[in-house]
This record gives structure tokens, C-alpha cells and sequence, in this order.
């Protein structure tokens, strides 16, 4: 299937060889001197704790010995006098890249585990760290549970007000978060619309939260009603009784393989590529199909239907703008649509710098193997070290852990919706607005300041969500940057009244001012439904069968806890003199605590432990989102404990029962000596790459805003 033919680009090669070397001994970057390639070693360049000893990283530009480069001037020398061929392509195993790359990753990811093929792969049963919990033993929900707008006005209610990150993780904390939880796991809605009820499996599909409009802490008290939802699908067979409790699909491979930008299938990938459209992705190029270097849409392939997108909002009405990228979600807001833009460029990219002598089908096999394990790179080596998770170094694959992606880090621990901010935020330069892209911002809602050299682009969260077009518009390399510029909104219980109200919804056609609804004081004019996703994510659990807050915390190693103040780290669970649970003056702000000039905690007229003992009565009762999202924060991180403790679990469990995790995978380190290709790149080094910023505009770490450094200011908005 892949043909490897010898590189024989030998002055290209002894050149660059030279100019490295002169660079390092003179004092500079090697790439300052000659165009930067893929493999540099760049001033702010992570460490790599997990792959350093391990074998596959020792031929790699990171473990240079001292008289390497002098070394290597010499080689290169006498290559150019010599006429002979690339010396690094020359003798290496090409027969071992070859073999390696027909044992390639699956686009649904079975075979990574040889001993369990189907282990991790898409289509299978969530994997479980507690058995699934129901009243019945078999599906059913506790009706006794508190209603989950009831809980979410007095708990996930911010009020207006916004908290920061106190690590300072910038917007793409948040972005790459979503990123990567759209590689790696997606439970199958059940019921397919308002004429299906149930869904296959028998389970109740169509489900509406609780909500009462006479509820003193409602938003909405005009709204028609919260708008429903499903139960997820099950796997077959399963719900059915007491032996076979009902358990949820995970629709995408558990591996984190680049699953979003390829997808899953032949046929979405067939899509993918440029070329033909035949069900037959290995005749394409090995390019992946753009217009003008952004996400293809339907009308990139007029003649033949394009895979199955899903199309929220706005798109909903007119699907014309929605993107094709490897998952169904790539439309959901323009922050995700970005990092999808970027990395099909990249891919692009990659493909590009290799050499012509390569056919489509090889070129396309090396570059999405360096692309999963850049993504694996960024996430491991960036991510979580800025969100304070730290997994421990790395001793190799291990064929007996598995992969799977858990219920319980799907469900619960992986959703941290009180990140995301109220709007996006990005500088445009003044040649790139014109008359013509400042009417479209103002149909769409998008606020503009005039700078004098440069525009202030403000995205409304209501605006981001659904509008894929935007990304244009506003440019990738912008919206990048200010991305890396914002700092996040702290990881806590607070989730912004757009997504905890209005989330997905346009406004009432017979609202006079559609442009007014932007601003939250206005929603209950506006939108016709409530939409909660705090809620959402409250009722989700309950829907998997998750285990209690106290349970789940068992089963993680962590001790139980015996009062509210156990939980949250206050000092008292009692509602001050006079008040009750349904007194709006106990979301009252009377004091905020600051850190680098932003307010990153508050202190309300009654705690977060006595709004819980009220809501909940007994600490065993509170469910595991709210139990999470309530806990104090371990110091220098953005978690409570249990929180910290799913990530870390599963996070060690895909590095370690990967098969091709990029400190285990050998072709890694042959594609960088045969083509000079180096998947350890930072997100920076990405966006640099693909877009006009200049790298050295970019943090060492665009995962963090440096005190003092804040590209652009914090908005002010709720």
C-alpha cells in the first residue's frame, strides 16, 4: 500500500546542516539563519519529561550530544564535495518505516490494543470506573432528585458577574479542551426529533428539566418552557434488567489520534480529501480539501451529499455557512471551528514538505501520523501542565491498561463549561476592515472599536456559537492570537447566563431589536426557551447511571465527605438570618478577591456549602457535577480534588494504553531523520506556521497569559 522511495535532496539536506551549525555556534537560533523548519528547537520549547529516556527519542533534535553539530558540518561537508545522497536517508530503515506505516492507526480505532482490537475503539460501551447507578438496578432516573434549574438559579447562577483563571490559562484552555473531548468521546443522542419519543433501546427519549416560572431566582420567568432533551442511546441489550443495567456509546474512537480532523470513517474521509469522491479516500491527494485555507463546505463538493454535520442555532435555519471538518461538531462556535482551520493547515502543511518522489497515499500516512501525535504533544506536554496536571513520567506502552474513554470522565469530569466566556475577543490591523466586513459585523452583532491602526473585535458568546463564517472574517491568525490573550474564566461552579440560559437559541423573530438580545439583561424578552446547560449537565449524569459526589470520590481513592464545608472549604453550611434558599440576596457579591488585577473569587451573602445544604439536605445526596464543580481548588491548579483525580486517571490511561502514544511509536523518529518532519511542536509553533503572527508575538506557552503580558484586556461583560 505505501511506497517509500530514497530522499535524495543531498544539497538541501548538507545545507541546512550547515547553516544549523554555524547558527549554534554563533550563539543563534539555527532557523533565524535559514527558514524555520519542522524539528527546530525554539527559545521557549517545552522539556519533555514522559519521552525523554525512552528510545524512540534519542535520535530526535532534543537529545543531541555536545559535538553533534560539528559533527554533523563535517558530514554535510562532504556530502556537497562528494555528490552523495542524503546520508540520513541513505541509512535508514526504509523498510521499517514502511512496515510500520501498514500498521497504521485506524480511523476508528480498533487493533491499537492487539490482545482486545475492539478495546477503545468507536462504537463501543463507555468504559466504567464505578458499576451505573439507578433507582430500579436497571435505567430509571431518581425523580426524587432536586430539579435541575431549581438547583442551577441558585448554585451555577453567576449573576453577571465574571471570575478568572487565578493560573491565568488563556482562551485556548478552554478551546483545546473541546478540542480534544471532540476527539475522543461523543454518547449518541437517543430519539431523533420531536416524532420519535423513544428510542430504540426503550428507555424514555424525550426528557424536560424541571422548571418553574414562579421560581423567585428565574431569569426567564416569561419563557414558554425549558426545552427538552434525550436520553442517550444504549448499548443493545443492555437496560433490559437488573443483570444488564443500561449502559452509553461512545460514538468516536477513545484514542486521542486526530480522530477530529480525519473522522472516523472511509467515507467522511473520502469527503476530506481533495480529489475524487468515489468511497475511496486512498485515490485522493494527500492534502485535505480547504477554500482559500479555510473549512470546506457543502458547496465545495456541490455534486454529492457531505457527511453528517450537526447544525445548532442559527445554521438550523439556513445550513448554507456550516464546515465539514472530522467531527460533527466543528460548527458549535468559532473558537473550535479555528483550532479545526488550523490543523487541516498544518496537515497541509506537512504534506507539502515532503518530496514529490512520495506518492499521495504515503505522503497522507506520514503526515496524519505526525499530526495525531503533535495533538498528543500539545495535550501532554502544554495542556496539562498549564491546567496543573501531572501525570508522572512515562515507562513505556502497557497492553493491560485500557484506553477506553470512562462514563464517569465523559460525563462528569471532563465537562468545565464555567471556562467559557461571555464573548471572544481579537485585534484585527486597519487594511483588513472594510466598509463592506463592518456592515456584516453589525448585522451579526458583532461589536467593533475603533483603535486608530486596529480594530477591537468583540464576538458575543450568542454570536460565536453556530457562525462558522466568522472565522474568516475575523481571520485565523487574529482570532488566534486573541485566543492566547484572554485569560479563561476560572474553573468553578459558575457557568455565564448564556450558556445557562439561552445557549444554542436565536432570538424571537418578533423581538423589534434582535441586536439588543446580546445583552443578558435583556434575555428574558428575547429568547423563547430556556436552554440550561448547567443543568444539562446535572441531568447527564443522573441519565448514565453516574455514581453520587461521595461515591465517586470512593472510587477515585479519595476519602468521603461528611459535611458541605468539607466540600466547598467555607467555614459554615447555615443561610444568614432572615434568608431562605429562595431569597434572590443570597447570590448577593460582597466582596471579591483579585489575583493580577482580575477578580478570580467571590464571597456572596451566604456560602456555596449552605446553598447545598439547603438544596440537598444530606452531603450523600449531591450529585457528582455539582460535588465537583463546588470543591476548593487544589493550589496551582484549576481543579477540586475529584476532578483532578479523573483527569489524571484517564489522561495516564490513553498515554499508557496507546500503542502509538508518540513516546512508543518508532516511525516517529524515522519520518524525522527521512524527511526532517518533527511532531514535537507547541501550539504556538502551530499557529505561527499556519497563519501571519509571528512566533516570536506568541507566549512560549499560548496556553497561558503572562502576568503583565495580557495581549488584550479582559472583557467586562457577564
Amino acid at each position: 500500500m505505501f511506497r517509500l522511495r530514497r530522499n535524495t535532496r543531498c544539497v538541501g539536506f548538507a545545507v541546512s546542516r550547515i547553516l544549523g551549525v554555524l547558527a549554534s555556534l554563533s550563539g543563534q537560533d539555527a532557523f533565524a539563519v535559514s527558514a524555520r523548519e519542522p524539528g527546530a528547537v525554539y527559545p521557549g520549547a517545552p522539556a519533555m519529561p514522559n519521552v525523554a529516556s525512552h528510545p524512540s527519542a534519542r535520535r530526535g533534535v532534543f537529545s543531541r550530544e555536545a559535538f553533534a553539530p560539528i559533527g554533523s558540518a563535517i558530514v554535510a561537508i562532504c556530502v556537497l564535495t562528494s555528490g552523495c545522497t542524503d546520508p540520513v536517508a541513505e541509512h535508514a530503515d526504509d523498510s521499517r518505516l514502511r512496515e510500520l506505516l501498514e500498521d497504521d492507526r485506524t480511523l476508528d480505532g480498533r487493533g491499537n490494543n492487539l490482545a482486545d482490537p475492539m478495546r477503545g475503539a468507536a462504537g463501543q460501551p463507555f468504559a466504567r470506573v464505578t458499576d451505573a447507578v439507578y433507582t430500579d438496578g436497571i435505567s430509571a432516573i431518581d425523580a426524587d432528585r432536586p430539579a435541575e434549574r431549581y438547583m442551577s438559579n441558585r448554585v451555577f447562577n453567576d449573576t453577571d458577574l465574571d471570575l478568572f483563571s487565578e493560573n491565568g490559562i488563556s482562551h485556548w484552555g478552554f478551546v483545546w479542551g473541546q478540542f480534544i473531548d471532540h476527539t475522543i468521546s461523543l454518547s449518541v443522542a437517543g430519539g431523533d426529533g420531536d416524532d420519535n419519543p423513544i428510542n430504540d433501546f426503550g428507555l424514555d427519549g424525550i426528557i424536560a428539566m424541571r422548571w418553574n416560572p414562579e421560581d423567585p431566582l428565574e431569569l426567564s420567568p416569561n419563557a414558554q418552557g425549558i426545552a427538552h432533551t434525550f436520553r442517550s442511546e444504549t448499548v443493545p441489550g443492555t437496560g433490559s434488567g437488573a443483570a444488564l443495567p443500561a449502559e452509553q456509546i461512545n460514538k468516536l474512537s477513545s484514542y486521542i489520534d486526530a480522530f477530529n480532523v480525519y473522522g472516523g470513517t472511509p467515507e467522511r474521509l473520502d469527503w476530506l480529501r481533495a480529489g475524487p469522491t468515489d468511497g475511496d479516500p486512498s485515490n485522493n491527494s494527500a492534502e485535505l480539501l480547504t477554500e482559500d485555507g479555510y473549512l470546506p463546505t457543502a458547496m465545495s463538493r456541490p455534486e454529492v451529499e457531505m457527511p453528517h454535520m450537526d447544525l445548532p442555532g442559527r445554521l438550523r435555519y439556513d445550513p448554507s455557512p456550516a464546515v465539514v471538518a472530522g467531527d460533527e461538531r466543528a460548527n458549535e462556535n468559532i473558537g473550535l471551528t479555528a483550532v479545526h482551520t488550523l490543523f487541516v493547515r498544518e496537515h497541509n502543511r506537512l504534506v507539502r514538505l515532503l518530496p514529490d518522489t512520495l506518492d499521495s497515499e504515503t505522503k497522507f500516512a506520514i503526515v496524519r501520523r505526525v499530526i495525531a501525535a503533535t495533538e498528543q504533544f500539545i495535550t501532554y506536554e502544554e495542556f496539562l501542565p498549564a491546567m496543573g496536571i501531572d501525570i508522572g513520567d512515562y515507562g513505556g506502552y502497557d497492553p493491560t491498561v485500557d484506553a477506553a474513554i470512562t462514563n464517569e470522565f465523559a460525563t462528569v469530569g471532563f465537562r468545565a463549561h464555567s471556562q467559557i466566556p461571555d464573548s471572544l475577543i481579537a485585534d484585527m490591523p486597519g487594511e483588513e476592515v472594510t466598509d463592506e466586513l463592518l456592515a456584516r459585523f453589525a448585522a451579526d452583532g458583532v461589536e467593533v472599536e475603533d483603535l486608530g491602526t486596529a480594530f477591537r473585535i468583540t464576538v458575543p458568546h450568542n454570536v460565536a456559537f453556530a457562525n462558522p463564517a466568522l472565522v474568516a472574517d475575523i481571520g485565523l491568525g487574529n482570532l488566534a492570537t486573541g485566543l492566547a490573550g484572554e485569560v479563561q474564566r476560572a474553573n468553578d461552579e459558575l457557568i455565564d447566563d448564556q450558556m445557562r440560559t439561552v445557549l444554542f437559541q436565536i432570538p424571537d423573530p418578533n423581538v423589534e431589536n434582535p441586536l439588543e438580545c446580546l445583552d443578558e439583561t435583556k434575555i428574558d424578552s428575547c429568547f423563547l426557551k430556556v436552554i440550561d446547560l448547567g443543568g444539562l449537565d446535572v441531568y447527564r449524569a443522573y441519565d448514565h447511571g453516574i455514581a453520587a459526589y461521595n461515591d465517586l470520590r470512593v472510587a477515585y481513592g479519595l476519602d468521603s465527605v461528611s459535611s458541605f464545608t468539607e466540600i466547598t472549604g467555607e467555614d459554615t453550611d447555615e443561610l444568614p438570618d432572615g434568608l431562605t434558599i429562595n431569597d434572590p440576596e443570597i447570590l448577593d457579591v460582597v466582596d471579591l478577591v483579585d489575583d493580577r488585577g482580575l477578580p478570580v473569587a467571590a464571597v456572596r451573602r451566604s456560602t456555596l456549602a449552605a446553598r447545598l445544604a439547603a438544596i440537598f439536605t444530606n452531603v450523600d445526596r449531591v450529585d457528582a457535577f455539582t460535588g465537583m464543580v463546588s470543591e476548593e481548588r487544589i493550589p496551582g491548579t484549576e481543579f477540586g480534588e475529584l476532578q483532578f483525580a479523573i483527569w489524571t486517571e484517564q489522561f495516564r490511561a490513553l498515554r499508557d494504553g496507546d500503542r502509538f502514544f508518540y513516546g512508543n511509536d518508532p516511525a516517529l523518529g524515522l519520518i524525522l531523520e527521512l524527511y526532517g518532519i518533527d511532531y514535537r511542536r507547541t501550539l504556538g509553533d502551530v499557529i505561527a506556521d499556519n497563519t501571519v503572527v509571528r512566533r516570536a508575538d506568541l507566549a512560549s506557552s499560548v496556553f497561558l497569559v503572562e502576568e503583565g503580558n495580557m495581549a488584550l484586556k479582559p472583557s467586562s461583560g457577564g
